[in-house]
Order: C-alpha cells, then sequence, then structure tokens
C-alpha cells in the first residue's frame, strides 16, 4: 500500500486561556471548521504560567487548514490580539492523511 498525502498549514495559537471563547468564535467565523484546543504550560517574556488555575493559564489552538485560510485568521489574530494579551502564533506547513477532514 502506498501513503498518499496531502500539504495543508497547521497553524499553532498559545495564548491565554481566557481569551478562548472569543478567540474560538472568531476562528469560526473566519471560516476554520476544526481546531483543537489543549493546555499548555511554560515560561516565557511574561514568567511562569502553569496552567493551574484555569485564569491565569495558557491555551494552545491547533488548526490545519489550507494556507489562504491559516494566513488570514493569523493577520486577524495579529490584529485583533496581539497587543492585549499574551500571545504566540506560528505557521508551520504539514503532511496530512484524509484530506476531506480539513
Amino acid at each position: 500500500m502506498t501513503l498518499i498525502t496531502e500539504m495543508r498549514t497547521l497553524l499553532t495559537v498559545i495564548t491565554e486561556a481566557a481569551v478562548e471563547e472569543l478567540l474560538v468564535r472568531d476562528l469560526d467565523k473566519l471560516g476554520v471548521h476544526a481546531y483543537t484546543v489543549s493546555d499548555a504550560r511554560g515560561r516565557g517574556s511574561r514568567g511562569v504560567r502553569d496552567a493551574t488555575w484555569k485564569e491565569v493559564g495558557n491555551i494552545r489552538i491547533e488548526i490545519i487548514c489550507s494556507r489562504p485560510l491559516a494566513e488570514a485568521a493569523l493577520l486577524h489574530i495579529q490584529t485583533r490580539y496581539f497587543d492585549n494579551y499574551a500571545m504566540v502564533a506560528y505557521l508551520h506547513d504539514v503532511e496530512i492523511l484524509r484530506p476531506e477532514k480539513f
């Protein structure tokens, strides 16, 4: 059997848990069909975030989609959220199976 993959873009956003509801609502409006949200911990320019309290924890949102949708979502996130929230975001090309899911 031959492995057949297709290229998509992974948009990863790591941010404050407090912004999850707003961010997810915006992603839905932008046309993002699916995403994964998980708790995240670590240390950065704003100190240690250990996720023991949801209100001060971090989340990681991962979205696999087309490159144009990923770039549109990232531009919106940068414009609307970067100035007011602890947030990092990055794009990465990924090979996927089952492209109909994305």
